[in-house]
C-alpha cells in the first residue's frame, strides 16, 4: 500500500459513522500541489562524517522509490569538528533533494527546532543518522498526518508488535524512562526517545516555540506538550536495531532527561507554557469530561501520587540529614533535629503542593502550609521521641547511631506525613449544597475557563 492509499484508508476511518476516538475537529489534509516540498526530513548530526553519506543516499533512494509528492532531506550539522558539513555540502551539490544546514550550538533539539521553524514544507520529520529504525514504517508514520488524521506521528520501539534488536542496558534504561514519564508526568505515549518522528508544520509552528530543550530531552519536550494541548498522536511500531557504534553517552542522556522532566514539569506548574490557550487554538474538539476531570486533580492517582511523594521525599531527607549533621556539630541533638526539621518542612509542603497534589496558584496556600506545619509537628514528635529513647541511656551513642536513628523515625514520620496530605491537607474540598469543587485548584479554573 503506498503513502496516498493509507491516507485514503486514514481519512475514510475517521469520517465512518462507527469511527471511536474522539470526535475531531477535522485538520484538512496536506495540499500536495503546492511548490514548496510535502516532506522535509530532517538528520541532525554531530562529528558523524563516517555514516553521513551511506545514511543520505540509503534515504534518498528509498523516499524516491516510494513517497509519492516531493521531499528535501535537510542535514542540519550542529557543530561538528570533523568533515561532517563538507560531506553533507558535497552531496546537497550532487543531490538537489539535499540540503546542507550549519548550526553553531551543538544540541538535537536545538538543531531540529531551528530547522523545522525554517522549513516552507507542510510535513516535517526526523530520524537518526545511523537509520536504526526500518524506513518501511516511514509510510504508515507519514500517512495520517498527510490526511489530516493526526498531528504528530512517533515510532514506537516498545509496542508488542515492534521488533527490536538492542542490549539489555539500553532496553532496561528505555523502558525505565518511559516508566518514569508514565508515573511522574502521566505520559500517554509509548516510545518518548525513539529517533523516527513526525509532525505537521501547522502544529509544530504553534507547539515548537515553547520548547526551550537543546538536547535529546527535546523529544519528550514537544511529546508531553503535544498530549496536554490536545492533539492525537500516532504510534506506529517500528523494528529497530540498535547501532553498537553509537556515540550517545547513555547514563548522561538518562541524567540530562531527569532534569528535563524536573524542568518541564516546573514550567508546566508555573504557567511559563500556556496549555490553556494553546489547547483552545489546537486541540481536536472538547477534552472528554473524564480526562479533563484527570488532568484537574492529579491527586486522584494513588500511584502516581506514590511516586512524585517519593521523590520529593528522598530530596528533603537527604537535605535533613546534611543540616542534622551540619547542625550537630555545633548544638545538641533535639535542637539539631528541630532545626533540620523545620527547614526541610516548608519546601516539602510547597512541592508535593505543587507536584504531587497538582494544586497551582495562591488560593488555598497560607492553609495549606499551616496545616503542613501541624503535620511538621508529628514527625518533629515521631524523631524526638526517637531520640529521646536513645539518649535515655546511660553512654552516648556514637553519632553514626543518631543518623541511623533519626533516619529511621523521619521515614516513618514520613509516612504519616503522605497519609494526612492526602486525607486532610490536601483533599479536594467539596460544597456541601453542590458537590462542585471549591476553587482553590486554580488549573481547574484555568481550564474550564479556557474551553
Amino acid at each position: 500500500m503506498t503513502i496516498t492509499d493509507q491516507a485514503k484508508v486514514d481519512a475514510s476511518a475517521a469520517a465512518s459513522p462507527g469511527y471511536r476516538g474522539i470526535l475531531p475537529l477535522r485538520r484538512s489534509a496536506v495540499d500536495t500541489r503546492v511548490a514548496v516540498p510535502i516532506l522535509d526530513v530532517a538528520i541532525p548530526v554531530y562529528n558523524e562524517e563516517k555514516d553521513l553519506e551511506e545514511c543520505i543516499r540509503r534515504l534518498y533512494a528509498y523516499l524516491s522509490d516510494s513517497f509519492p509528492h516531493s521531499f528535501r532531506i535537510t542535514v542540519a550539522d550542529n557543530a561538528s569538528t570533523d568533515s561532517t558539513l563538507k560531506v553533507a555540502e558535497r552531496l546537497s551539490r550532487e543531490i538537489p533533494e539535499v540540503a546542507a544546514v550549519h548550526l553553531a550550538e551543538k544540541g538535537r533539539g536545538n538543531a531540529l527546532r531551528k530547522v523545522w521553524l525554517a522549513s516552507p514544507s507542510p510535513v516535517l520529520a526526523y530520524m537518526d543518522v545511523d537509520l536504526s529504525t526500518d524506513l518501511a514504517a516511514l509510510g504508515p508514520l507519514l500517512a495520517p498526518l498527510i490526511s489530516g488524521h493526526s498531528d504528530m506521528a512517533i515510532g514506537s520501539r516498545l509496542s508488542r508488535s515492534s521488533v527490536v534488536v538492542r542490549g539489555p542496558k539500553r532496553e532496561f534504561i528505555s523502558r525505565s524512562y518511559n516508566f518514569l514519564l508514565h508515573s511522574l508526568m502521566g505520559a500517554k505515549f509509548s516510545d518518548a526517545q525513539c529517533g523516527f518522528k513526525a509532525i505537521r508544520a501547522d502544529v509544530g509552528q504553534r507547539l515548537l516555540p515553547h520548547t526551550v530543550d537543546t538536547g535529546w530531552f527535546f523529544d519528550t519536550e514537544l511529546l508531553v506538550l503535544a498530549e496536554r494541548t490536545g492533539l492525537r498522536v500516532h504510534e506506529v511500531p517500528v523494528d529497530w536495531t540498535d547501532d553498537p557504534d553509537s556515540s550517545v553517552d547513555i547514563v548522561q542522556t538518562a541524567l540530562a532527561d531527569l532534569r528535563g522532566m524536573f524542568r518541564l514539569s516546573r514550567d508546566l506548574v508555573s504557567g511559563r507554557i500556556p496549555v490553556p490557550e494553546l489547547r483552545a487554538a489546537l486541540a481536536r474538539g472538547p477534552i472528554p469530561a473524564a480526562s479533563r476531570a484527570s488532568e484537574q486533580t492529579p491527586q486522584a492517582s494513588l500511584f502516581g501520587q506514590l511516586i512524585r511523594f517519593g521523590t520529593i521525599g528522598i530530596a528533603s531527607t537527604i537535605a535533613y540529614l546534611v543540616i542534622f549533621a551540619l547542625c550537630r556539630n555545633i548544638m545538641d541533638p533535639q535542637l539539631a533535629n528541630f532545626i533540620a526539621l523545620l527547614s526541610t518542612a516548608i519546601a516539602n509542603t510547597a512541592a508535593n503542593r505543587r507536584f504531587t497534589f497538582g494544586i497551582l496558584g495562591r488560593a488555598g496556600a497560607a492553609r495549606h502550609h499551616f496545616e503542613g506545619l501541624l503535620v511538621f509537628g508529628i514527625g518533629w514528635l515521631l524523631t524526638a521521641g526517637a531520640l529521646l529513647a536513645l539518649h535515655s541511656g546511660a553512654e552516648a551513642p556514637a553519632r553514626w547511631v543518631e543518623l541511623l536513628i533519626v533516619t529511621g523515625a523521619n521515614l516513618a514520620a514520613t509516612v504519616v506525613k503522605f497519609l494526612l496530605f492526602r486525607l486532610w491537607v490536601f483533599r479536594q474540598r467539596r460544597h456541601s449544597t453542590t458537590g462542585a469543587p471549591r476553587s482553590g485548584n486554580s488549573a481547574s479554573s484555568s481550564t474550564e475557563t479556557a474551553e
